[in-house]
């Protein structure tokens, strides 16, 4: 089995902090919100929606500083550094904690377990198949037809080795015996615009990031994935609506603290955050991005990770994703 179903994922390494006590003083200066990804993505927008109105709650700035490069890599190793004391904390996909620790097995300089503390599971989200407006194709069936009727690999972007839109691409290319030739970028704009100018076949990316691109007409959305379809794209069919099934589970979006952090800071975060998540403009905003908001406890959030870790290593490793 594999260490991670046998630990409480970070756990063990802040431990609670339960004596720390109270933290009457907390927050004493601005908070600094680490996003591991490009400026201008989905999560860096993500962060950015939820970076004021915490600010109020909290009584200080937060200031949103975006640490893109190796898949998360750069920007975790940021967070794992920092002071344990409230004062950093990041927001980032599952790739952090999930995908990169079987990919990245023999190599990940950092240990979820050892150097992060969960604070919360945001929400749950969407992911879209992207095609330039261009294209002959419109929707699964007649991309399928179109790649193989290529002589050539058709290339397809994602936001980096081992996420989601990486994975789902391996699926399409094991289960439906198509030529796919993935290409890495450091965040979903960038492939996009690489969409949009012709220099990529197709890609996968937030709602946030191409919602714009497909109302201007740029761009297509072809498929999405998730086991049903999002409140803010209901016109737009699934890819097991489309005869593509294992493409219809959820990636989440969570918030981690550096290890050590006492566990009255913990829960304070998580507390604000969860309060920030409910309101209404906020809320709104993220539906519109494809998110479910959750915002549950430490504990809960660990659960999940945990309940859900079998079934991406699974997927992870019959993909046949592998570094690049």
């Amino acid at each position: 089995m594999h260490r991670f179903v046998s630990i409480a994922l970070s756990f063990a390494a802040f431990a609670f902090c339960a004596a720390a006590g109270a933290q009457p003083d907390y927050p004493s200066k601005p908070v600094r919100l680490i996003t591991p990804f490009s400026p201008g993505g989905a999560i860096d927008i993500y962060s950015r929606l939820i970076a004021e109105p915490l600010g109020r709650r909290l009584g200080q700035n937060v200031v949103v500083e975006a640490i893109a490069g190796a898949n998360t890599i750069i920007g975790t190793q940021a967070l794992a550094r920092a002071a344990p004391d409230g004062h950093t904390f990041m927001i980032t996909t599952m790739s952090t904690v999930v995908n990169n620790r079987i990919l990245f097995a023999k190599s990940l300089p950092y240990d979820p377990d050892k150097d992060l503390a969960p604070i919360t599971q945001l929400s749950y989200g969407t992911v879209l198949l992207l095609g330039s407006a261009k294209a002959p194709y419109t929707d699964l069936k007649s991309l399928i037809a179109w790649t193989r009727a290529q002589n050539r690999p058709v290339t397809y972007g994602s936001w980096g080795i081992a996420s989601w839109g990486h994975l789902a691409g391996q699926i399409m290319k094991r289960d439906l015996g198509l030529n796919l030739e993935h290409v890495p970028y450091k965040g979903d704009v960038t492939a996009i615009n690489d969409v949009q100018n012709g220099a990529l076949d197709i890609s996968f990316a937030s709602p946030t990031s191409a919602k714009p691109r497909i109302a201007s007409g740029a761009i297509r959305a072809i498929a999405m994935t998730g086991p049903q379809r999002s409140a803010s794209m209901p016109e737009l069919a699934t890819f097991s609506e489309q005869g593509v099934p294992n493409v219809d589970l959820a990636i989440w979006v969570g918030a981690y603290a550096p290890a050590g952090t006492p566990r009255p800071i913990i829960d304070r975060l998580q507390r604000e955050l969860k309060a920030v998540v409910g309101l209404a403009e906020v809320k709104e905003r993220m539906v519109t991005q494809g998110q479910t908001p959750v915002a549950n406890t430490p504990e809960e959030f660990v659960a999940n990770v945990r309940a859900d870790f079998p079934k991406w290593d699974q997927l992870i490793k019959a993909s046949g994703a592998k570094l690049e």
